[in-house]
């Protein structure tokens, strides 16, 4: 690899003045941690000739050309199905892409995108559901929000029978002497 202080050596072996001083920079991460952010950016792809059976589970993002039954889960991250793609799973990812044939439901948190000669035959449950002109698709979709906001609105909601009935069974004051009579 060349140096940019190689470089600046004479031919003779003696050593070069001494580089001008630079203000201190921040410590360079270790090559473990750069190898650990290269995995995160780094796409896994499965072979044509590749058959899992069973449950796939992963923490990057993920692309298969071979033949996937099961179930995978790449929860925060991407699923790309490849144009050889042949998958009969239950797939739960971030954000889903389907260039293949997927057969089975799909949950996506993000998207789910469906390319021009992909096949998904199942139900999706996904925020945002993109298909393409030329693609197949068979089954019924959920676009359901995000769960903060779900939660925010039906939270109210809840809150007003659990209080109406509360109120209701205490007796009012005309009822109390009826009830204190009746006993």
């Amino acid at each position: 690899m060349w140096k940019r202080d190689q470089a600046v050596q004479p031919p003779s072996g003696q050593p070069a003045a001494a580089p001008t001083p630079q203000p201190p920079t921040v410590a360079a991460p270790s090559p473990r941690a750069e190898a650990t952010s290269f995995q995160e950016r780094d796409n896994v792809n499965i072979g044509k000739s590749v058959v899992i059976k069973g449950e796939l589970n992963g923490s990057e993002d993920l692309t298969i050309e071979g033949q996937v039954e099961g179930t995978i889960q790449l929860r925060d991250h991407v699923l790309t199905i490849g144009p050889n793609g042949k998958i009969k799973a239950q797939v739960f990812a971030k954000s889903v892409i389907v260039l293949g044939e997927v057969t089975g439901n799909v949950t996506a948190s993000e998207k789910v995108d469906i390319r021009d000669k992909g096949s998904v035959d199942g139900d999706i449950i996904s925020p945002r559901v993109a298909i393409a002109e030329g693609a197949h698709f068979r089954g019924s979709v959920d676009m359901q929000r995000k769960s903060g906001a779900t939660a925010a609105t039906t939270q109210p909601q809840a809150a007003k029978p659990a209080t109406a009935p509360a109120t209701a069974s205490q007796p009012s004051p005309q009822q109390q002497p009826a009830a204190a009579a009746a006993r």
